[in-house]
């Protein structure tokens, strides 16, 4: 059964027509040409000890090594998390369907490529995070998604998780402070596209409805930030947030380089992400409107109940592409002197015992962009479907 079903799927999708059988065969001798030579270099020709080497700085940087148990500890908490989410938001299909078993199983292959030259450690660590998002999937699906608790507050949770899994890293309290600026590599990548994310989403929403006040001064102002911001390109603000800030704050206040940069990014981001939110506003009917006003809501419960839910969710795509473009655009934080994945990886290449691995070094930087930009697009298109 199932194999007269892809026989007939293969029919209809690639040899329905002569062209199109033609295209098929070409496009399957190009990949299969593609792929040989990409495994042929991968497994015989590649020089994987430049990874293998530096895995911790890649990931963490110079974080101090006797503190890399609150790095394992938060991970566990995210991935745990993650897996309960995941089951949670699945509760009303089936967590192990077609598309997310083909997806776990590339992962698996992925995870088992890059364990290949990374070392054992690397990749018992990899097929732990696996088993763990799997199981935490499967006790989400089948005993939290009923509980009300975990339902209605879900979105609570990841920020109460936010904060705690923040704090653990940078210490304080009973523990050990680390300074932010020693944050580096994929730590400092995460850290700053994270905060950024948070943060500019919620500004972006105000600048939205700015843009549409009928307040002249509110609407000016918002229209005048966002056609500002949108004709600066990103390196100029990071720049002028990294030399300018201290300029215009209190003598006694100098934040550090990693806040500077971090607000770079959330003016840069919510400029953007304002425009994307007001084209879901514009979307929605004039009718909802007049019904939540017709009802005797305010306008604040407007917004919150009626309007900006649908707006939102008209424009996921949109808001999640940015959200990657955020992520990919942390790698300019090279160019103005902090350490992130590309700056570490940078470091690495200039060391005499390294140079001329930039296909490796690059191509493993590239994987590890590509996991995390395709995880948001996943999220935001689960998150749209329910």
């Amino acid at each position: 059964m199932l194999e007269n079903i892809g026989i007939n799927w293969i029919k209809k999708n690639l040899f329905n027509t002569w062209y199109n059988s033609i295209l098929t065969i070409i496009s399957v001798i190009f990949i299969s040409w593609l792929g040989s030579g990409l495994l042929t270099w991968i497994f015989t020709t590649a020089d994987w000890t430049v990874l293998k080497d530096n895995i911790k700085l890649f990931f963490v940087g110079t974080y101090p090594v006797k503190l890399l148990w609150r790095i394992y500890l938060s991970l566990a908490i995210i991935t745990i998390l993650g897996g309960i989410s995941w089951g949670i938001i699945s509760s009303k299909t089936n967590l192990f369907n077609k598309q997310n078993l083909i997806i776990i199983f590339s992962i698996s292959i992925t995870s088992i490529i890059i364990s290949l030259p990374l070392g054992r450690q690397t990749g018992i660590t990899l097929l732990g995070l696996l088993i763990t998002i799997i199981s935490s999937g499967i006790i989400g699906q089948k005993y939290l998604s009923k509980v009300s608790f975990f339902t209605k507050w879900l979105s609570l949770i990841w920020v109460i998780t936010f904060f705690l899994v923040t704090g653990l890293i940078e210490g304080g309290l009973f523990l050990e402070p680390v300074k932010i600026d020693n944050f580096s590599g994929l730590l400092l990548t995460l850290f700053i596209a994270i905060i950024s994310i948070v943060i500019c989403f919620p500004l972006g929403i105000l600048l939205a409805l700015g843009r549409q006040s009928k307040l002249p001064i509110i609407r000016w102002l918002s229209i005048g930030y966002i056609e500002i911001i949108r004709a600066l390109p990103l390196i100029g603000i990071l720049f002028m947030a990294q030399v300018m800030l201290p300029l215009i704050l209190p003598p006694e206040v100098r934040p550090d380089r990693v806040i500077r940069a971090i607000c770079g990014l959330i003016i840069f981001a919510s400029a953007y992400l304002a425009e994307n939110i007001r084209g879901g506003l514009q979307a929605i009917p004039k009718g909802q409107t007049e019904a939540a006003k017709a009802l005797g809501l305010n306008t604040p419960l407007m917004l919150t109940l009626i309007i900006l839910p649908q707006a939102i969710k008209a424009v996921i795509p949109a808001i999640v592409g940015q959200f990657i473009s955020l992520f990919k655009d942390t790698s300019l934080l090279a160019i103005v002197g902090l350490i992130d994945l590309l700056g570490i990886s940078q470091s690495i290449l200039a060391n005499p015992k390294f140079i001329g691995k930039y296909a490796e070094v690059y191509l493993f930087i590239a994987l590890i962009y590509w996991i995390f930009c395709y995880t948001m697009s996943l999220a935001s298109k689960k998150v749209e479907n329910n």
